[in-house]
């Protein structure tokens, strides 16, 4: 199965210059090279600060464009990986193993769409 772990951020994350303390760095380094040893990195990138974004709002044939930033704090995401797991449980165990000292993520199986 396909997972999605989204990053949650805040905008005082979003400020945040790259790279990050060295050291975070590097056991973020060490932690990928596992993933991708293992088979289970797909996909993983860091998101411009959501002041780069716009979201597009669909009401019936209506379309409204929202520039960011977006004020709903809980609504940003900073990153996110896309993994190749054998289960849910597998995901959050690799989730736990991941070197940071804070923050929220959230798990969501991706939808195998029928083939066309």
């Amino acid at each position: 199965m396909r997972v999605m772990i989204l990053a949650k951020t805040s905008p005082e994350w979003e400020s945040k210059p790259m790279p990050a303390d060295p050291h975070e760095m590097e056991a973020m380094s060490r932690f990928h090279q596992e993933l991708a040893d293992a088979g289970v990195l797909l996909a993983s990138e860091r998101l411009l600060p959501s002041a780069n974004g716009a979201r597009v709002r669909f009401e019936g044939a209506s379309r409204q464009v929202i520039d960011g930033p977006f004020v709903e704090a809980k609504e940003l995401v900073g990153g996110y990986w896309v993994w190749q797991v054998g289960s849910f449980d597998e995901a959050i165990d690799w989730l736990k193993r991941a070197p940071f000292q804070g923050g929220e993520f959230e798990i969501r199986q991706i939808m195998e769409w029928p083939a066309p």
